[in-house]
């Protein structure tokens, strides 16, 4: 376990369950200690007491097994760093939030080419994907979903299709309260779990 979960247990273990449930919008069992997340729309639980997270979701294994890097910590900063904050409706992409512009240096750049292109000709199979994962239908670009990694960290993925004159191309978006909850870092793995979770 990294430094960084450890600390996150100890700050969970001491958050007030009414108030994690408020601000993250989760649920609680008294009996169990458990915290109940929608991710994805699956059902995640969260074990305080034993430090465990885990789904019987048929996705679970990737989420919180291939995909673990990216969703053990956010979950845990997700629900001691959420706010009740109602979403706003306006929609960022990552390079406008403050630091934004990780999102695309380095080891940091999102597969935004990669979803585009197993997409790019397919998005009848990018909408079905992104039900699959809970997520519905908007009316943006040629196809988009919108995502709930978490229930107050939606995010919007905007596909492009290919044409005579264009490759495809894709478009990840953060509703502008994201910055109120978490921090950038967290963010980034949010955007990068959005993203490998629909190519697979």
């Amino acid at each position: 376990m990294s430094s960084g979960e450890d600390k996150a247990w100890k700050i969970l273990r001491g958050l007030h369950p009414e108030d994690v449930c408020k601000n993250a919008a989760v649920e609680y069992d008294h009996a169990t200690g458990m915290y109940l997340l929608k991710s994805f729309g699956m059902d995640i639980y969260v074990d305080k007491h034993n430090e465990r997270i885990y789904s019987d979701a048929p996705d679970a294994d990737l989420l919180l097994g291939r995909l673990g890097y990216f969703s053990i910590l956010s979950i845990l900063f997700y629900l001691t760093s959420a706010k009740d904050i109602p979403l706003s409706g306006k929609l960022l992409q990552p390079v406008n939030l403050k630091g934004g512009h990780i999102f695309f240096r380095g080891t940091h750049v999102l597969p935004l080419e990669k979803l585009a292109s197993k997409y790019g000709n397919d998005a009848d199979g990018f909408l079905k994907r992104g039900r699959e994962l809970g997520g519905k239908e908007l009316n943006y670009g040629d196809a988009a979903v919108q995502l709930f990694p978490f229930p107050r960290i939606p995010v919007v993925i905007i596909l492009w299709r290919e044409d005579e004159e264009f490759p495809p191309r894709m478009d990840i978006l953060f509703d502008s309260t994201c910055e109120f909850h978490l921090a950038l870092d967290i963010l980034w793995s949010i955007a990068m779990k959005s993203l490998l979770i629909m190519m697979c």
